[in-house]
């Protein structure tokens, strides 16, 4: 019985790993969620990848999983504010800051002249993103932790680029009340509303002047974001 058991194991093994073929095509650089969804292939090991398929929960696929998430997040976000495009917003996307392996993954231009570093935020529906006593919540989990990659962002483009962006958090997921918040600098709103919530956080402030080249500036002080 055992020996039958072991052949039917390999042979379940051999299925699924022919079945997994290869991983997908890597996401090209500078698009939305592209080091996330780079970062959930290189986790998914040929190894994990069977694992999974067997039915075994590991680490690296629950990380891979996260980044997945994250990515999709990012790509989600990207195609609502291409709505904005039109109406002469620009955006950069994964961008890679000058020190450290971090990044932004996003940055815009309004046609007012102010600048945006932008980070969506893949979170449950489940539980309601909301801010109490100065610390951001989702459900009772304290997140705020989750912002400081924002702001290391903000201040990186306000080094680089002389310039005071604004911190946008895009939630995907379930603001409390539907309402959106400040905290620490940090404007927090809902990506379903995010086009409307972008134009009204725009008109709040006087237009700026920028160079016509100021995006493609950004561009090269902000390379696409690629592993080292």
């Amino acid at each position: 019985m055992s020996l039958l058991l072991t052949a039917a194991a390999i042979g379940g093994a051999i299925w699924a790993w022919n079945r997994l073929g290869q991983p997908g095509r890597r996401p090209k650089p500078g698009t939305p969620g592209a080091s996330a969804l780079a970062r959930a292939q290189q986790l998914r090991t040929p190894l994990v990848r069977l694992a999974t398929a067997l039915g075994i929960q590991t680490q690296a696929a629950r990380l891979a999983d996260r980044y997945e998430a994250g990515g999709r997040g990012e790509q989600e976000v990207a195609g609502l504010l291409a709505e904005l495009v039109g109406e002469g917003w620009r955006f950069l996307w994964d961008r890679r800051l000058p020190s450290g392996s971090t990044n932004i993954d996003g940055l815009g231009l309004s046609p007012r002249g102010h600048v945006y570093v932008l980070d969506p935020k893949k979170m449950s529906a489940r539980w309601p993103v909301s801010v109490d006593g100065g610390r951001l919540w989702h459900g009772t989990e304290d997140v705020t932790c989750r912002l400081e990659g924002l702001q290391k962002g903000a201040r990186a483009v306000h080094s680089l680029l002389s310039v005071q962006p604004v911190p946008v958090a895009i939630v995907v997921g379930r603001l409390d009340d539907d309402r959106e918040y400040r905290l620490h600098g940090v404007r927090i709103i809902a990506a379903d509303r995010a086009c409307a919530a972008l134009r009204r956080i725009d008109a709040e402030r006087l237009p700026r002047q920028r160079p016509h080249n100021f995006l493609d500036i950004a561009a090269r002080l902000l390379p696409p974001y690629t592993e080292r």
